[in-house]
């Protein structure tokens, strides 16, 4: 229940103002819960367009005088069929928006307000349509196009990391669910005695705003969570971990959900999934010893990428690592904003760009790239097949394989890994022979006849081109089929 004071003062300043308000509704004890549902979609997307962090139905007060007279109505008492209003309510809205009924007496009169957070990232849907205020009336969006235009113009222009993720009540709040201590760790800085410096340094870097509320925004949250599960809609966003016995899904041994902010307890995550991964043993000069099945860099690699470039607005999944016995699996939820086959040498794009600085500021990741050439360049030292990248409807996942000698690689790992080869050669300002292929699979020079036949059906797929078909098959270069 959110503080008696916040909720009367919110009530007062809506009764006293002469100013049409768009992002608030009246009521007595009108309990029809469709026409609750329709309100919420309007008030919703209303509030977005006025860029304020709430919209609010109030009974209890006539609508016009503004009068105080009390309602009847009490949400947790109605049913839509057999279910609680509530419950029915979120699940015929899309997407996901938080709201909460709360109750209080005013001038001995009991009223109840429900706070509805404003739609941002697309306009909130009631039962499959969209709904907005036009001056004090409910309205289908889709007859206003001019607001319809104007909507998403707002999404446009307000990122995922500067909405708001919580509104609190005062500084000591803010101070208790963000994880300052690895905020100036990470940054390399000491730790302010006056907590007020705090506050600046988290609003300067936008972790969070000071417009009339204190507000936690997603970029603060995200990275520095003290407890994911405090914000209801990131906590499904924390990393999962799952281990595997064997090769498949049937058998899943341990499960670790991360329930801090990415930046907090990222090293941590790291540590703990590099101490889950396959060793190889290796026999050395005068001693064996163990060493990673797969390259670490290559690792934090694609864990930091799938962090920083998910897509958050699909709700309900967030990063995943899975580990097998013989591969290990990154996916985050998001169609990438560049083609899969040109990770390597296309100029980085990201959808996060405020979370990716900061957690570049915070040396978590290097400057800006996809690093996908230095996962590809650590599994071709490791002598490891390349990593596979499939696209799935609303994910991106990566694979990395244990090892396996060229023998055992199937055809498609083959040419696969030629490919990758080919790119890695050509965003070094270099291109593939039959030599760096014979490097990269650990070949001896007698073995040029094994490349050769490789390189071959990798022209056959189209995956690679030479440079000059004229050139003498002994000293001919390749490149990516799309270079």
């Amino acid at each position: 229940m959110m503080q008696v004071t916040y909720l009367a003062n919110i009530i007062q300043q809506k009764i006293k103002s002469l100013d049409e308000d768009s992002v608030t509704e009246f009521k007595v004890n009108n309990t029809n819960p469709e026409t609750i549902g329709e309100y919420i979609s309007a008030l919703s997307n209303s509030a977005a367009l006025k860029n304020v962090s709430q919209a609010f139905l109030i009974w209890g007060v006539e609508d016009g005088t503004k009068t105080i007279v009390g309602t009847d109505f009490y949400p947790a008492s109605v049913k839509k069929g057999n279910e609680d209003l509530e419950s029915w309510l979120a699940h015929s809205l899309s997407p996901r928006v938080s709201f909460e009924f709360s109750e209080i007496t005013l001038e001995d009169k009991r009223l109840v307000i429900l706070i509805i957070e404003k739609a941002t990232y697309q306009p909130i849907k009631f039962k499959g349509e969209e709904y907005v205020r036009i001056g004090s009336y409910k309205k289908k969006l889709k007859d206003f196009p001019e607001k319809e235009k104007n909507l998403w113009s707002t999404f446009a222009n307000n990122p995922f990391e500067y909405q708001i993720a919580k509104i609190v009540g005062n500084k000591e709040e803010v101070l208790s669910a963000l994880d300052y201590e690895s905020y100036y760790r990470l940054l390399h800085l000491a730790i302010p005695e006056n907590k007020d410096l705090i506050i600046e340094n988290f609003i300067s870097d936008k972790l969070i705003k000071n417009e009339g509320n204190w507000e936690i925004t997603n970029l603060g949250a995200i990275l520095f969570a003290n407890k994911l599960a405090d914000f209801e809609t990131l906590y499904r966003k924390a990393t999962r971990i799952i281990i595997y016995r064997g090769k498949g899904k049937t058998a899943a041994q341990h499960e670790r959900l991360g329930d801090r902010g990415y930046a907090s307890e990222f090293e941590e995550l790291i540590q703990y999934v590099n101490n889950q991964l396959p060793v190889n043993e290796v026999i050395g000069t005068a001693l064996r010893k163990d060493v990673p099945m797969y390259p670490e860099l290559a690792v934090r690699e694609l864990i930091v990428n799938a962090l920083i470039h998910q897509d958050f607005t699909i709700t309900g999944t967030g990063p995943t690592i899975e580990i097998f016995e013989n591969r290990m699996e990154i996916t985050n939820p998001g169609i990438p904003l560049i083609q899969v086959e040109r990770f390597l040498d296309s100029p980085p794009r990201s959808r996060n760009e405020a979370l990716a600085s900061l957690m570049r500021r915070m040396g978590i990741c290097e400057e800006r790239g996809s690093g996908i050439d230095k996962v590809v360049a650590e599994t071709e030292e490791y002598q490891l097949p390349a990593p596979l990248i499939r696209l799935y409807e609303e994910h991106l996942k990566v694979s990395l394989f244990a090892h396996k000698s060229l023998n055992d690689m199937t055809r498609e790992e083959k040419i696969q890994a030629t490919y990758m080869h080919a790119c890695l050669k050509y965003v070094e300002q270099d291109a593939m022979s039959n030599q760096t292929l014979r490097e990269r699979f650990g070949l001896i020079d007698t073995k040029n006849s094994v490349a050769s036949r490789i390189i071959k059906e990798a022209l056959t797929e189209g995956k690679i081109k030479a440079i000059d078909p004229n050139t003498s098959t002994r000293y001919m270069k390749y490149i990516p089929h799309w270079a």
